[in-house]
């Protein structure tokens, strides 16, 4: 089967999902999504981004309706590699992530503005550090 260029669709699924974005055949003959596009939920959760042979795979952001949002890399519609996830109260984790958990090298600023960087496993963070940030004091003399 010879490759062809993706084509441009807007679909409405019987769940009510909406796919409008790129497309292309599969080895079967299916339409999938192929390229980028934005899948909107029923539910209100909206992926904008690329897809390959029908999942999200490659940069994206995941919208929540809680106010979550995640922009970053996928694999087989789950976050991984490298990506920013901002939690509904406002706090942020960037840096890597492995099956949609948090695994590895990243950076946490919590709602207050304290930066803590370490090794993530999941939901636990043994030996994060703090980053402190000093403010000097100048002394004028006249």
């Amino acid at each position: 089967m010879s490759e062809e260029e993706p084509v441009k669709v807007s679909y409405i699924f019987p769940n009510g999902d909406k796919y409008e974005g790129e497309c292309s055949r599969d080895t079967s003959g299916a339409l999938v999504r192929s390229g980028t596009g934005k899948h909107t939920s029923a539910g209100g959760v909206v992926y904008t981004g690329e897809w390959h042979e029908d999942k999200i795979h490659g940069r994206g952001t995941l919208q929540h309706p809680s106010g979550a949002i995640y922009e970053g890399e996928f694999k087989d519609n789950m976050y991984e590699g490298v990506g920013t996830y901002i939690f509904p109260d406002g706090s942020t984790y960037k840096g890597q992530f492995h099956k949609n958990r948090l695994e590895g090298e990243g950076t946490f600023t919590d709602t207050q503005g304290l930066v803590w960087t370490g090794q993530f496993h999941g939901k636990a963070a043994l030996g994060l550090k703090m980053h402190h940030s000093v403010l000097t004091k100048q002394t004028l003399f006249y």
